[in-house]
């Protein structure tokens, strides 16, 4: 293998690595975003169970004492039947006594609906605590170690960027050229291995002369195709 193809397949190690951690500066905070939000809804959702209970509690309670009142206020009319003296005095107390028969009956099924309500809510908030404190030790134990490899990111950038900067001064300048030209236009796998006889890039055959050169190694081949750089490997390439 050409000594330059050497170099430049470390190179092209050192510019994965720094794609990848390109990558991570952006996509780690919003692995952090999710696993915050995450910790928010469920929070949100065991406070609006607590503060549903509330106040159905103090809905029943309400009803309750309105129903009370209710009640005795029936009471009161009921007796007056007793001293009645006309029929038209009896029809406006019946009318009364049904009016108010009627709102004690929606009273009483608004509190059994309240009841109803608090009943599921007490089957739910303590599942809704438990995911709540998981969530946020889970979450918490993640979000440390995506903090970590963030504060990381920069140094190992700087150190990434000295190794390629020391690699780049033992390669000739127009090989450096080709290299970052290919890289820039392509992307990906600038050196890639001979597959077959063919470029295990774009799959482009080669020719056997074309081959016999790259065997040889004594200068630096590229794809007629692609243009990127090709090496030979008895392992891979026969």
């Amino acid at each position: 293998m050409h000594s330059d193809i050497e170099l430049l397949l470390k190179l092209q190690v050192i510019d994965y690595d720094l794609g990848e951690l390109e990558r991570s500066k952006e996509y780690l905070p919003d692995m952090m975003d999710n696993l915050n939000n995450e910790i928010k809804d469920i929070q949100k959702k065991l406070d609006e169970a607590t503060t549903a209970r509330e106040e159905a509690n103090l809905s029943q309670k309400s009803m309750e004492l309105e129903i009370k009142v209710k009640e005795a206020e029936l009471q009161k009319y009921q007796q007056q039947m007793m001293s009645i003296k006309t029929n038209k005095e009896y029809d406006a107390l019946v009318a009364q006594i049904d009016a108010v028969k009627t709102e004690i009956t929606v009273m009483k099924q608004q509190e059994t609906e309240s009841m109803e309500t608090i009943e599921k809510l007490e089957n739910e908030i303590p599942d809704l605590t438990r995911k709540n404190i998981e969530t946020k030790e889970n979450n918490a134990k993640q979000l440390e170690i995506l903090q970590e490899k963030i504060d990381s990111i920069g140094d190992t950038m700087t150190s990434k960027e000295d190794s390629r900067q020391a690699i780049l001064l033992k390669i000739p300048k127009p090989t450096v050229s080709i290299y970052e030209r290919v890289r820039k236009g392509k992307g990906g796998a600038v050196v890639v291995v001979v597959k077959k006889r063919s470029c295990s890039a774009c799959n482009k055959a080669l020719t056997p002369k074309k081959v016999q050169e790259i065997r040889r190694s004594e200068r630096i081949s590229t794809c007629e195709s692609c243009g990127r750089m090709l090496y030979w490997d008895d392992d891979v390439s026969l």
